[in-house]
């Protein structure tokens, strides 16, 4: 099992929004996904970060059952689409994936 970890730092402002109605919007896209996308065996996302270090506004958990479709994850059309939308309103990103 693939463990995938993203963390967002946003703009403050981007897109005519504020990072917290950007954030929200990330979350609601992200959400979306594992009905479009089949690989996808969970996925979470938070914009109610308690503590983070470094600097995070978002934070994106999912799981795949193998890197191939962590791999296929990465260039659905749909997931691409989201990163778009994500790239504008990022300040910094940070990522993992693991496996288990």
């Amino acid at each position: 099992m693939i463990k995938h970890i993203v963390m967002w730092k946003l703009k403050d402002e981007s897109l005519g929004n504020n990072s917290s109605e950007n954030a929200k919007k990330i979350k609601e896209i992200l959400e979306a996904l594992p009905s479009k996308i089949n690989e996808i065996t969970h996925l979470e996302v938070s914009c109610d970060i308690i503590t983070s270090k470094p600097e995070a506004t978002v934070v994106l958990y999912s799981e795949f059952a193998s890197k191939e479709d962590l791999e296929k994850y990465a260039v659905h059309p749909e997931h691409v689409k989201c990163g778009e939308f994500i790239r504008e309103v990022v300040a910094e990103r940070f990522v993992m994936d693991y496996i288990i």
